[in-house]
C-alpha cells in the first residue's frame, strides 16, 4: 500500500508540474502578446505620422502654405472693396440725380384696370 501512495503522491506531483509549466506558459504567452500589441501600436502611430508628415508636404506643395492663401484671399477681398469704392464714388452723382429725376417725374395716368 505504501508504494500505491507513493506512487500516488508522485502522481499528483507530476500533475502539479504540470499545471504550473502551463500557467507559466500562459503567462509568457499573454506577456508576449502584450509586447507584440504594444510594438504594433508604436509602428502604427509611426506610419500615420509618417503619412500625415508627407501629406501636409504634398499639399504645402500643390496649394501653398494657408497663410499664403489667407493672404490672397485677403489681398483679393481688399481689392474688390477699392474697386466697389471707386464705383461708387464715380456713379453716386448720376445715380442721385437719376433717381431725382424720376422722382420729380411724376407721370398722373389712370390704372388699366379702371375703365370707364
Amino acid at each position: 500500500m505504501a508504494s500505491q501512495t507513493v506512487g500516488i503522491q508522485q502522481l499528483l506531483a507530476a500533475e502539479k508540474k504540470a499545471t504550473d509549466k502551463v500557467v507559466e506558459a500562459k503567462k509568457r504567452k499573454a506577456q508576449r502578446l502584450k509586447a507584440a500589441k504594444r510594438e504594433a501600436d508604436a509602428e502604427i502611430t509611426s506610419y500615420k505620422n509618417e503619412r500625415e508628415k508627407s501629406y501636409r508636404e504634398y499639399e504645402a506643395k500643390i496649394f501653398g502654405s494657408r497663410t499664403d492663401m489667407e493672404v490672397n484671399i485677403q489681398k483679393g477681398k481688399e481689392q474688390k472693396f477699392r474697386e466697389i469704392a471707386d464705383s461708387v464714388k464715380k456713379n453716386r452723382a448720376a445715380a442721385v440725380s437719376s433717381i431725382l429725376e424720376l422722382v420729380k417725374e411724376i407721370k398722373i395716368e389712370l390704372h388699366e384696370n379702371l375703365n370707364f
